[in-house]
């Protein structure tokens, strides 16, 4: 590189243009959008989600009135609280009546010895007591069945330099340009990458870190990891350093994530392809595999100053990331398990729910445009009675793709060595080949390509999946009959499993609503004529369904120039009369990332995510300086300490107490 680079895009960037990368399936397989149109196209009406849709082209004004008010009055029932306004600024905002309040923020202390966090002299040491860079999944475990005592475990995604480190950004024309990283930096950002355990307490009202927690913790891209399930120890997976294929440093890009039904934090891999340069030996057996998730893509320049990032000399290191990685957190020296059975390849999420028969099942994204919806079904069953026998259960079990049918069904295909075109005659040698290929086994099945899956949540009260299709400006295909060509807002499908089974191996799908301003025709959204001007969103991200059974979306790509607005979270109805009906509860800071959120069992607290504020402030005349801590008070005009201009998690509670968004 040169001695100064231009600042590149964050992974998750909220410039639709840059987004997620070009999409990296080869197939000519149906894409979702066709599929879409396909469907609907075949029909004499529209049934079900729909419907509304339908008769909002054909019916008069008054009976359209009627309906808003309709809608109105179930979704307000439903959910209880004063519209957030939508717009742009520096600030975070919540409901009226509520609190939102910055529990934790990058480099606060996590341990007694924690040293305070000094941005202008970081090292990585500090990092590795602190609270880690840029929060995604958020989790909730009760200690004791307690929702107001409990671990907080958190995801630490990625690392934005130009954000990190005063002073390594300079303006040289239109382009701002990035100093070359040094051992020292790219350390730091290693120990900034990974995850948080951290014991949490509500006291008075508000809620407290617990310092001296026995279960503290940071997992970074240092931690000490095992491989387990069908892909461990398998030749492909061994170098240099660890011959027997079972032992791995680190996890990197953890997006969403999960919590277990026994107590296990689920952390999921997503754009491990940007932490690898160099080039394959030539005539390598990895070409073909890594040109399928875009390794190497050099974003970060870790294999400068770290061997196992540069494929010249650890070929086979790629392949020991993009997996689903497990920690028990009651243990502060357990070893993560990298649980190979949930297949290799970007993802994003790891939400499970319990089947009617004790199997447990996992609803996995995998987040790139055309790539596909994926879920895995335990083999074993959960014992709510004998932790220790359920802490194995994601080694054994199948991994199945998702077919989306145009007459409106999904199939769910196993990811099975020997069946279908899973065989050596098309050089898969075993499961372990299949699981480390995740991507062409789905490719050679036909699997439906997506509009960027992101995270999907299973609703244990009325029996459906929603799946987050954030967007895919990348679109092309000339089909006139395609409602969303250039999908640059995403969508939502609702899956219904067979049975309201979730370990069923077909469904039904619709979709729940297509994003986007509903006032501009060409958009072609589809919320319930009952969302305000300031309940709409698009680019789906994040999604909880609480404990009442009602969806909550966090967003990613709301900004000015997209929307021209900032990301939140809405509240979502699914339900009757209000289906389709979105209110804003809680917006971000001008450049942020809306991500978490999770509840408390018992409603009263929501804790959610704030990424990277300020990121792209260029699109927003209010900022100054393109680093924070040169001057906070040029960056952030109203710059003051009880607002998110860190990567934080903001705790959100009603005031006077009760059950958030409910009378």
């Amino acid at each position: 590189m040169n001695d100064q680079t231009p600042l590149r895009a964050h992974f998750k960037t909220s410039l639709l243009e840059e987004a997620e990368g070009e999409g990296l399936n080869p197939t000519s397989n149906p894409t979702m959008g066709e599929i879409i149109a396909r469907r609907f196209s075949r029909r004499g009406f529209l049934q079900g989600s729909l419907a509304a849709t339908a008769i909002a082209a054909t019916v008069s004004p008054m009976a359209l009135l009627a309906a808003d008010e309709a809608h109105a009055e179930t979704g307000a029932k439903r959910f209880d609280f004063k519209e957030v306004t939508a717009g742009v600024d520096a600030d975070h905002h919540v409901a009226e009546g509520y609190d939102a309040d910055v529990l934790l923020r990058w480099g606060d202390g996590l341990f007694p010895d924690s040293p305070d966090f000094d941005p202008t002299n970081q090292t990585p040491e500090a990092q590795a007591r602190q609270f880690g860079y840029n929060n995604d999944f958020v989790g909730f475990i009760p200690i004791d069945g307690s929702s107001e005592h409990g671990l907080l475990v958190v995801n630490h995604e990625y690392t934005n330099e130009h954000l990190m480190f005063p002073g390594i950004v300079k303006v040289e024309g239109e382009e701002l340009v990035v100093a070359p990283a040094d051992q020292k930096r790219v350390d730091i950002e290693m120990a900034a990458h990974g995850g948080t355990i951290v014991e949490i307490r509500k006291e008075n009202g508000k809620w407290q870190v617990v310092r001296d927690g026995a279960k503290n913790r940071r997992i970074m891209s240092t931690t000490e990891m095992q491989l387990s399930g069908p892909a461990a120890g398998h030749d492909r997976l061994k170098t240099s350093t660890d011959a027997t294929g079972t032992k791995v440093f680190g996890t990197l890009n953890n997006c969403a994530g999960g919590v277990t039904p026994w107590g296990t934090y689920v952390m999921a891999e997503e754009n491990f392809h940007g932490y690898f340069m160099g080039e394959l030996p030539e005539g390598h057996r990895e070409a073909a595999n890594y040109e399928r998730y875009g390794v190497p893509e050099g974003s970060y320049e870790w294999g400068k100053f770290h061997d196992r990032f540069d494929l010249a000399k650890e070929p086979n290191e790629p392949n020991r990331f993009g997996w689903v990685v497990e920690v028990d957190v009651e243990d502060p020296n357990s070893v993560p398990k990298k649980r190979t059975a949930l297949g290799r390849f970007k993802h994003e999420g790891a939400e499970s729910i319990v089947a009617p028969d004790g199997r447990v099942v996992f609803y996995l994204g995998d987040d790139e445009r055309f790539d596909y919806v994926y879920k895995f079904v335990t083999a074993g069953k959960y014992n709510p009675d004998d932790r220790a026998a359920n802490m194995d259960l994601l080694d054994d079990g199948t991994l199945h793709v998702a077919k989306f049918d145009e007459d409106g069904t999904v199939t769910w295909m196993p990811l099975t060595f020997g069946e279908g075109p899973l065989t050596a005659e098309n050089s898969f040698e075993s499961q372990a080949d299949v699981l480390i290929e995740t991507r062409r086994a789905a490719d050679l099945l036909g699997a439906t390509p997506m509009d960027r899956p992101e995270d999907i949540e299973p609703n244990g009260s009325n029996g459906r999946v929603y799946v987050m299709l954030t967007n895919n400006t990348k679109r092309k295909e000339a089909n006139a009959a395609n409602p969303r060509l250039d999908n640059a807002f995403g969508h939502i499908v609702e899956i219904a499993e067979d049975g309201g089974d979730f370990a069923a191996t077909s469904g039904r799908w619709e979709i729940l609503v297509k994003c986007g301003d509903p006032s501009v025709a060409d958009v072609g959204a589809t919320f319930s004529t009952a969302t305000t001007e300031n309940g709409w969103f698009g680019m789906p991200d994040n999604c909880a369904v609480d404990s009442d059974g009602r969806l909550w979306i966090s967003t990613d790509g709301n900004s000015p120039k997209a929307t021209g607005r900032t990301d939140g979270l809405w509240a979502m109805e699914t339900e009757g009369e209000g289906r389709g009906t979105s209110k804003l509860f809680y917006r971000v800071p001008v450049g942020a990332e809306m991500c978490g959120p999770r509840p408390t069992p018992d409603l009263a607290t929501f804790f959610v995510a704030v990424q990277h504020p300020g990121d792209g402030g260029e699109d927003w005349e209010g900022f100054g300086r393109p680093s924070y801590y040169e001057d906070p008070s040029t960056r952030w005009p109203d710059f003051k300490d009880d607002m998110p201009v860190r990567p934080s998690v903001v705790a959100i509670t009603k005031q006077g107490g009760g059950k958030i968004a409910s009378s």
